[in-house]
């Protein structure tokens, strides 16, 4: 008999791995299983994952600087996953203490072990919900009591999308998100493409067909796509290293290894 450690809600199938395990296990986290990091050794082998990871994670983090710098004070993270050095919050409120942040998972673990780090932070919370349903994000009481849409917000959906599939439309639903933010605010987006490594990435797509998350890598095309009428900031879309480094050294020697687009737009 194996014992499941304390911080595993009831329910959770510790055997099939997901996304939100596997990638806080290649960021370096403590908050995964042994399916987690079988697949992420596995996913190693076809393409460079753990450089792929902590890419994004930087991107992430210069894209919510450039926000807080651009007057944004609340935010709401799609996605948002296990909570790993770097959180939104860590780096909104470190810059300014009155952001707001709202994180956005169905990951039952990912959900639990936030609610442990946000405990006593009265402007950051996590809701339990399909990033697919904006509607029910967006009303969620949660938001509601965090997040003024008369102001500017944050709309990261960094790093997710790829594990929506076509049928779902993950066009029409950032289409939806777009649609309710005010004037002002910002869409943040990093996603999965097939563009520079077609065939590690098709490796990859079969790799993660045994987790409860299969990904759908996309197009330059398909990915700018999802920002519909907003103007891209400088750079435009490219891939994570090359949006808006703060050393030279940050894009490394090929850029397109990592893999995934990156951009941030704002709505006028």
């Amino acid at each position: 008999m194996t014992d499941t450690p304390s911080w595993v809600p009831d329910g959770v199938n510790t055997e099939q791995p997901s996304a939100a395990r596997v990638y806080d296990y290649l960021l370096g986290g403590g908050h995964n299983f042994a399916g987690d990091r079988a697949l992420a050794d596995n996913l190693v082998k076809v393409v460079p994952a753990r450089d792929m990871a902590r890419l994004n994670r930087a991107f992430l983090r210069r894209a919510v600087v450039f926000l807080v710098e651009s007057g944004v004070k609340q935010f709401i993270d799609l996605g948002s996953g296990i909570p790993t050095v770097g959180n939104v919050h860590e780096i909104a409120q470190q810059a300014d203490p009155s952001c707001k942040v709202v994180y956005v998972d169905y990951e039952p673990v990912a959900v639990a072990h936030s609610e442990l780090i946000l405990e006593g932070n009265d402007n950051a919370t996590i809701i339990q919900a399909d990033m697919t349903q904006p509607d029910a994000v967006m009303n969620d009481p949660k938001t509601k009591r965090l997040i003024n849409f008369d102001e500017p917000v944050g709309l990261l959906m960094v790093g997710v999308v790829q594990f929506v599939p076509d049928e779902a439309d993950p066009w029409a639903v950032a289409d939806r998100y777009r649609e309710v933010l005010p004037d002002g605010s910002y869409f943040a987006l990093s996603a999965f493409t097939s563009d520079n490594a077609p065939e590690g990435m098709k490796k990859a797509v079969e790799v993660f067909a045994k987790s409860q998350d299969p990904i759908f890598p996309r197009t330059h095309e398909e990915i700018q796509r999802m920002f519909g009428d907003f103007e891209l900031v400088e750079p435009g879309l490219v891939y994570t290293p090359e949006w808006r480094p703060e050393r030279a050294d940050e894009v490394g020697d090929d850029a397109k290894k990592s893999n995934l687009y990156a951009g941030v737009a704002q709505k006028r």
